[in-house]
């Protein structure tokens, strides 16, 4: 491989890792102050990719369609917390794995109810489109360059507000003492609420942004969930800077290894047979890494030790 193509999948890499970050700092942020195993996150991706969908077909507006995927994404991650998150926070993980799967169920006939069977498609945007040259003449989509923009911004903008601010000082005191934190006057429901509101907002705006360069339909979710779930692990629960290190070990390692891999085996086998064993090693990478980071420190990279 030469060097120009090994940059511009290392690049594919940071990009599919930042949009892994989106999904799991929401996902992090809600276990590790609610204690909370939401398996209905991916919808919350799935809902913010559709609300996007819809509004850039009726405004013609990428801008007004991102707005549209934070605010329908929040605001049905702040009902589902109200009428549903809100019964299950003393009840144990398996009841909380039963009714938010039961939610995905829920959100996934939703969907196709309100917009059908049919995938929908989000360009675009002609300001966003088309190849940007990079020191050494190195051609890349404008569009991922931004992609892996707007994740750092992001991951800026959780630091401050976490660090910064009255509310970050909540959610770090929830996470360590929410019986404390209440008895001293903070509305712990309140505080849910937001936090599991912004969860759900970064979630939305993920699938936002992922559903421009892939087609947005039913059950696009529950396979970024999936891998949510393994950067948590590899962070650590409940640390957003564990999130974000996870998230760019898991897209670098897995673009890496998928591009890598093929041609490796290509050496000592046939073509097709390189291909299939490359790939299947290649599916296999990240839980490979996740069972290292989990026998070097259980707690993960960032975790807290039990």
């Amino acid at each position: 491989m030469s060097p120009i193509l090994l940059i511009e999948q290392v690049l594919n890499g940071l990009q599919f890792g930042m949009m892994l970050f989106l999904m799991s700092a929401g996902l992090t942020l809600v276990f590790g102050v609610m204690g909370l195993i939401n398996l209905a996150h991916g919808s919350l991706f799935m809902i913010g990719a559709f609300a996007a969908a819809a509004v850039a077909a009726a405004t013609g507006s990428f801008l007004l369609a991102l707005v549209a995927s934070l605010a329908a994404a929040a605001a049905a991650g702040a009902l589902v917390e109200v009428l549903v998150i809100r019964r299950l926070y003393a009840r144990d993980h398996l009841d909380q794995v039963l009714a938010t799967f039961a939610l995905i169920l829920i959100f996934s006939e939703g969907t196709r109810w309100v917009f059908g069977s049919f995938p929908l498609f989000l360009n675009i945007p002609p300001y966003l489109s088309g190849p940007v040259t990079l020191p050494g003449g190195i051609e890349y989509p404008l569009y991922r360059l931004t992609l892996i923009a707007v994740g750092g911004l992001v991951a800026l903008g959780l630091y401050l507000l976490i660090t910064r601010t009255r509310l970050g000082i909540r959610i770090r005191a929830g996470e360590s003492d929410r019986e404390m934190i209440a008895a001293l006057g903070v509305d712990i429901q309140r505080l849910y609420t937001l936090v599991f509101a912004l969860g759900a907002a970064l979630a939305g705006l993920a699938g936002a942004l992922v559903g421009a360069i892939q087609s947005v339909q039913v059950g696009m979710g529950e396979p970024v969930l999936i891998l949510a779930f393994v950067v948590i692990v590899i962070g650590g629960i409940g640390s957003v800077k564990g999130a974000l290190v996870g998230a760019l070990l898991v897209g670098v390692t897995d673009t890496l290894g998928r591009a890598l891999l093929p041609g490796f085996f290509g050496l000592f086998m046939e073509p097709s047979a390189a291909m299939s064993m490359g790939s299947s090693l290649a599916s296999m990478l990240i839980y490979i890494l996740m069972a290292v980071v989990l026998i070097a420190k259980p707690s993960g990279l960032y975790g807290a030790t039990v």
